[in-house]
């Protein structure tokens, strides 16, 4: 276990700050840069740094589930999404949006590709989380 005082405490205030970044990067990804992939990347390296500046055991104290979990249900959300717009007679993966007023957000564009981000993300996050941890585990 790191005892360095300096390093817990800065990793406490970032955390917040890369976990706030990492959901900004989510749902800006259907019209800018980001979307499922690199926010789960951002997430997972968020953990990372609770991993490193305390232990393996805090993080599953956090976050009490099993990440190969987290990455088939990741899956089974992107590849099942896609079979979706076949039933209405569309190829595989087709995309919807349309614009909607929302009481607090005004006009606001809500797509279909956000569910399939949402398994990108949590595939990416339990197959990451899964392989440090297994390789920090490894001694």
């Amino acid at each position: 276990m790191n005892e360095n005082l300096i390093f817990r405490t800065i990793a406490k205030k970032a955390l917040f700050i890369v976990i706030a970044f990492s959901f900004f990067l989510f749902f800006a990804g259907h019209n800018n840069p980001g979307g499922g992939f690199i926010a789960g990347l951002m997430t997972t390296a968020a953990l990372v740094l609770v991993y490193l500046a305390f232990d393996a055991k805090t993080l599953k104290e956090a976050l009490p589930f099993d990440f190969k979990t987290l990455t088939a249900i990741g899956l089974v959300i992107g590849i099942g999404y896609g079979f979706i717009p076949m039933l209405f007679g569309d190829p595989f993966l087709t995309h919807y949006f349309d614009y909607y007023y929302l009481p607090l957000l005004g006009k606001t564009e809500l797509a279909t590709a956000t569910i399939f981000d949402l398994g990108v993300y949590f595939t990416v996050v339990g197959a990451a989380m899964t392989v440090i941890l297994t390789i920090g585990e490894d001694r």
